[in-house]
């Protein structure tokens, strides 16, 4: 049981209301979670019942019953580091609302982001609803109302960074009360006699950063420009000359004083080195607006593509141009409206509707153009993961590209960003394997290459709550892995921890072919049968399960795949149980073409009970027993039974649960295995923590990895 403060806007969805939580103080709380950050979810239940979470809104203060856990995310190629976030917002625990019937109100909400909730409401009933998510998040910082299309389209244009409250706004409205306090000492000259006019703009624009930071909940990027605002307007009262370069090295070191773990994420690098390439190569500007636009456009382009592609995994072919409308257009016409909308509506309600009417009709006349500019395949330009020194390399292509004019040799500055564009594919040889078991939480996901050809076996799970492992695992791991097409996609079945992300991948990644068991229900699929073979690159590829005619019966009625290389094979075997696992043993015996023998082996069923017969542990021979599984599972998979039978035959048995994402590799030097905490650790990572309680048990809250 604790108690605390909804301190962030919540967001509900269909099934669940996900909140930030601060515990309070007090020593009837657990003592490690005193004031402690915690994410949460409220889930309904499962008849469908739980709609008080509805009543959760920013600033209110509860009292209820949790389950908690230290964070633990999904690790894999391309994938979003969330344990990384979590550590860098502070997030002592995630977990979720138990019995929230017992679950009470005790005070209304309250404070800042109380008003921006009640805010946001009112511009959603007031402004048409194709406007309104966009206006609340100009004005209030609350993106809560965009949708993946509408983070798709953004990406795609490189107008993530206008998006919500960004420094530059901010910056914008502290210059907006610096000229009118400048203009009060004008109209006022006595008042130049108490505060000299520059010093009172300079505490006139601090006070209005701080003022716009605080109705953007003190969101880390308007921290940045309010600290920056506020070194400025120190310079000002010591009456101390600065270079801006000074300006801004101070500014990042109150930024890390205040908050050393902001070094952490992409804001923090792309807003400093942008502003330091933009006073580096444009130190005068005022005199040519429109070409000072393009030049400043072309400096951020060039300086900060190669921290983009590190960053994100991306570019933006379109964004150069889209940036050159949506900068002047949104931050100047835009986002003062909604401002104005906004101020006016705190004095008296129905006052601001006019600026929120006009800030929505100039919004429409731009997004269109965006959303076209979006749907294009040249818009977007996804990059494969690089080396560790391509960033340092690209950099200083960047610098080389961006130097004064009439230096020789600028084009050749492009050789130095090639490792980093079009780093080299790690491709298997002809006759080898190269498998990728990613790590999709409790289900399965596995991609197989050869020399020139890709195949996915199964694609993870989706989730009520909007987890799609097609799309926020799967298709970052193609991208990232380079894999442009899947030559076949196989669903082992139609369970959802196999199948869930199967629509989700066919619809971003073009398919050659796909196979299904007969009858599971998965359209536009061919059936699996054994006996089914094909080979690529030297590699043969065969279906050793389900029989022709053979029913579906879930589970057991799984697309068994072998993978033969001319170094060693690989076993898929699904979800199938020991009755079918025994009938391939038989076959085995039978007929050498149906051969269970493999020195890697996909665990049947996660590791399950019902699974991992020993007569075909045996007959496999297998040195590698992969487990894949979701981390603290409530099916408890994999079974320590299992684990043991698979060891005691003299396999090694790696779990994503654990490892995160695998790499195996069958080829002439032999099997290697990599796992992705292994291979890129990080001093946030799970794993890595200490193996002991943080608090007893009755909390719920461990930092064991396991």
């Amino acid at each position: 049981m604790v108690r605390g403060r909804v301190v962030e806007l919540p967001q509900h969805q269909p099934r669940r209301t996900a909140f930030a939580f601060r515990v309070d103080r007090g020593s009837d709380q657990p003592e490690p979670l005193r004031s402690r950050l915690l994410r949460l979810s409220w889930y309904d239940e499962r008849d469908g019942t739980g709609t008080g979470r509805a009543q959760v809104q920013a600033g209110q203060h509860w009292q209820m019953t949790v389950r908690l856990r230290a964070p633990r995310g999904l690790r894999n190629p391309g994938g979003f580091d969330s344990e990384k976030h979590a550590f860098a917002s502070r997030v002592t625990a995630t977990g979720y609302v138990r019995e929230p019937a017992t679950a009470r109100l005790q005070q209304p909400g309250r404070g800042i982001n109380a008003w921006r909730g009640a805010m946001s409401q009112r511009i959603a009933a007031s402004v048409a609803p194709e406007s309104a998510r966009f206006l609340s998040a100009f004005a209030l910082g609350d993106t809560r109302g965009l949708g993946d299309d509408d983070w798709h389209v953004l990406r795609a244009n490189g107008l993530s960074h206008l998006v919500a409250i960004s420094g530059m706004h901010v910056g914008i409205v502290a210059g907006f009360f610096a000229l009118a306090m400048a203009g009060v000492w004008w109209l006022l000259p006595g008042l130049g006699r108490r505060v000299p006019r520059p010093i009172a703009a300079a505490m006139g624009g601090l006070a209005g950063a701080a003022l716009y930071a605080a109705v953007a909940g003190f969101a880390l990027p308007t921290v940045r420009t309010v600290l920056m605002v506020a070194v400025v307007a120190g310079m000002r009262v010591q009456r101390r000359r600065s270079t801006t370069l000074e300006v801004l090295a101070l500014a990042m070191i109150a930024v890390l004083v205040v908050d050393p773990l902001s070094a952490l994420t992409a804001g923090f690098w792309l807003s400093f080195f942008g502003v330091a390439w933009l006073v580096w190569c444009l130190p005068e500007v005022g005199r040519r607006p429109l070409h000072d636009l393009v030049s400043a456009q072309g400096v951020a382009t060039v300086g900060l593509l190669p921290l983009t592609a590190v960053l994100f995994d991306q570019a933006s072919l379109a964004g150069p141009l889209a940036n050159l409308v949506a900068v002047p257009w949104w931050t100047l016409v835009v986002v003062p409206l909604s401002l104005v909308g906004t101020t006016l509506e705190l004095l008296h309600p129905g006052w601001g509707l006019w600026a929120w009417d006009a800030a929505a009709w100039c919004f429409q006349l731009s997004w269109p153009l965006f959303d076209t500019m979006a749907a294009s395949d040249l818009a977007l330009w996804w990059l494969r993961e690089s080396r560790w020194y391509a960033l340092p390399l690209a950099l200083a292509g960047a610098f080389w590209l961006l130097l004064p004019r009439g230096l020789p040799g600028r084009p050749l500055a492009l050789l130095l960003w090639l490792p980093l564009l079009w780093p080299a594919r790690d491709l298997p040889a002809p006759g080898e394997v190269d498998i990728r078991v990613l790590d999709v939480g409790q289900g399965t996901s596995v991609l197989v290459r050869t020399a020139a050809h890709s195949l996915l076996y199964d694609m993870g799970p989706s989730t009520p709550d909007g987890f799609d492992s097609g799309e926020r695992v799967v298709i970052p791991a193609l991208r990232a892995l380079g894999v442009a097409r899947l030559d076949r996609a196989v669903v082992s079945h139609a369970d959802n921890d196999h199948s869930g992300g199967f629509n989700a991948v066919r619809s971003r990644s073009p398919i050659d072919t796909s196979n299904a068991p007969e009858d599971s229900g998965i359209a536009d699929t061919l059936p699996c049968v054994a006996g089914e073979q094909w080979k690529w690159d030297g590699v043969l590829f065969r279906f050793m399960h389900p029989p022709p005619y053979f029913p579906y019966l879930g589970n057991d009625a799984s697309c068994v795949l072998r993978i033969t290389g001319k170094h060693g094979t690989a076993l898929l075997l699904g979800d199938v149980g020991k009755v079918i696992e025994r009938d391939l043993v038989r076959r085995s015996r039978l007929d050498k073409a149906s051969s269970i023998k493999a020195e890697v082996v996909l665990v049947s069923h996660h590791g399950a009970a019902n699974a991992s017969d020993p007569a075909l542990v045996e007959a496999s021979g297998a040195q590698l027993a992969i487990m894949s599984s979701g981390h603290g599972n409530r099916f408890g998979h994999p079974r320590a039974e299992v684990t043991q039978r698979w060891q005691d035959a003299g396999a090694a048995t790696p779990d994503t649960a654990r490892d995160g994402a695998l790499r195996v590799r069958i080829e002439k030097a032999g099997i290697t295995v990599e796992t992705r905490r292994a291979a890129r650790p990080r001093l946030w990572d799970a794993d890595r923590r200490e193996n002991k309680p943080l608090v007893e048990a009755a909390a719920g809250l461990s930092y064991r990895p396991d």
